[in-house]
């Protein structure tokens, strides 16, 4: 029995149909179906019920999916245990955000490419809570603070914010110190979110409330420097804007409490290395080098 047909077979299974696994997998569709003819025809049957919204497992199929996934599991820490020391082979897909990902975690990801040549990473950069297991990543990067799941979550580095308005907004609506007159003002929202400030020793929890929201930090960036209203941004965003005083800090007897960076997997009973060596590796950036820190736009869901 072919290992490739098993692996093909379980992404469909989880994908929902043999488009969907052709994208995920980096191959054609009609690849796809003849691994999966094959493999059936071996089994003697079916599988898969191809229908025209997409494909659906069959009793056997269903039953089947489950010995299938554990026995790729076992093959691949196979692999990986009689590979060279360090090296890295196969595919390694990522969720990362949109807001900060493309520059604060993209050259990781590059020198993670050229140190493991033979290693295929593809990127999906989205601020959206990706279904790491019905979507078929292998890990998903997260800021903000994590609610329960039942995915792995491992942190990786702090997550400094600030709350900030520009001098133009200040001007015509003041600046809000407390947290009664956060109320009282527009606030820019990346969603129907909840903010978290200090109030002396402890955190408390605050929903302000606007009329401009994005699902984007780096667009709530360009609203807070249109004077559209007051923001909680990642101080990895706005640095350029706080020191030439485009942005200005307010609430600092409220300041944002740390929040963290999470790499987060499917439970599994093996760990892949290649998520826990990229995970070794942002520890190794960020838990260190407190400078490239950010702060999260609101509560980030962990699944």
């Amino acid at each position: 029995m072919d290992i490739i047909e098993l692996e093909t077979f379980v992404v469909v299974a989880d994908a929902g149909g043999v488009s969907a696994a052709a994208a995920r997998l980096g191959v054609s569709k009609s690849m796809v179906s003849r691994r999966l003819a094959r493999l059936e025809e071996e089994l003697d049957v079916q599988l898969i019920a191809r229908t025209t919204r997409g494909a659906t497992l069959t009793e056997a199929g269903a039953t089947f999916r489950d010995y299938a996934a554990k026995v790729c599991a076992e093959i691949e820490v196979a692999r990986e245990t009689i590979l060279p020391a360090g090296e890295l082979r196969g595919r390694l897909r990522i969720s990362a955000p949109l807001s900060f990902g493309p520059t604060h975690l993209a050259p990781i990801l590059a020198e993670m490419a050229r140190r493991h040549p033979k290693l295929h990473i593809h990127t999906c950069y989205s601020d959206r809570a990706v279904d790491l297991i019905a979507e078929g990543f292998d890990c998903a990067i997260r800021l903000g603070y994590l609610q329960d799941s039942n995915l792995i979550a491992r942190r990786v580095g702090p997550i400094h914010g600030i709350v900030v308005a520009s001098p133009e907004y200040i001007k015509a609506h003041g600046s809000p110190e407390t947290l009664d007159e956060l109320l009282m003002h527009q606030v820019l929202l990346q969603g129907n979110e909840c903010w978290q400030l200090m109030d002396g020793e402890k955190a408390v929890t605050v929903r302000p409330q606007g009329r401009f929201k994005a699902d984007n930090g780096t667009a709530l960036v360009a609203s807070a420097l249109a004077g559209l209203g007051v923001s909680l941004l990642p101080t990895g965003l706005i640095q350029e804007h706080l020191a030439t005083g485009a942005l200005v800090p307010v609430m600092k007897r409220h300041p944002v409490p740390t929040a963290g960076m999470y790499v987060l997997r499917p439970p599994a009973q093996y760990p892949d290395r290649k998520v826990r060596v990229l995970t070794e590796m942002l520890i190794e950036s960020f838990d260190l080098n407190s400078g490239a820190s950010l702060a999260p736009q609101s509560t980030i869901e962990s699944k």
